[in-house]
C-alpha cells in the first residue's frame, strides 16, 4: 500500500512579503521555501517547525482571486493549528498581536480558541485532549 498525506494546502493572499512576516512573526511559522518562478510568481511555504503540512502562500493574480482573500471558506473555521500547550501559545500569539474572536474554551475534543489571520481567515488554535 502507498503512503500518501496532505502535504501542502494553498492560501491565496494579497501579497507574498506581508503573508510571510505575519505568519512567522505572528504564528512562529518557519519559512521553508520562497522560490521565484518568473513572471511575479513566486513558490512561498511556511509552516510549523515540526511536523504537519504547509501552507503554500498563493498571490492572487487577478479580480476572481482577490476576491477570496480572507474568505475561503465563506466565514468558517478554515485551518486548525494544533498545540501541546494552549496557555503558552495563546499568550504568545496574544503578545505578537494575534486578534482572537473568542475567549479560550474548552470542549468535548479540548481547548480551543478562534483566531483570524492577517486576511481575516478563521483557524483554530487547539490542544487536543490526550
Amino acid at each position: 500500500m502507498s503512503q500518501r498525506k496532505i502535504a501542502t494546502v494553498a492560501l491565496v493572499v494579497a501579497d507574498y512579503d506581508e503573508a510571510i512576516a505575519w505568519y512567522t512573526q505572528k504564528l512562529g511559522f518557519i519559512l521553508f521555501e520562497d522560490i521565484d518562478l518568473g513572471g511575479g510568481k513566486r513558490w512561498v511555504t511556511v509552516g510549523p517547525e515540526i511536523g504537519g503540512m504547509r501552507l503554500l502562500l498563493a498571490q492572487a493574480s487577478d479580480e476572481a482571486q482577490r476576491g477570496r482573500i480572507g474568505d475561503q471558506t465563506g466565514g468558517r473555521v478554515f485551518l486548525f493549528l494544533e498545540t501541546d500547550n494552549f496557555s503558552r501559545d495563546h499568550a504568545a500569539m496574544l503578545a505578537a498581536g494575534v486578534d482572537f474572536r473568542e475567549p479560550p474554551r474548552g470542549e468535548a475534543y479540548g481547548t480551543v480558541a478562534v483566531f483570524a489571520d492577517l486576511y481575516g481567515n478563521l483557524w483554530d488554535l487547539i490542544e487536543p485532549k490526550r
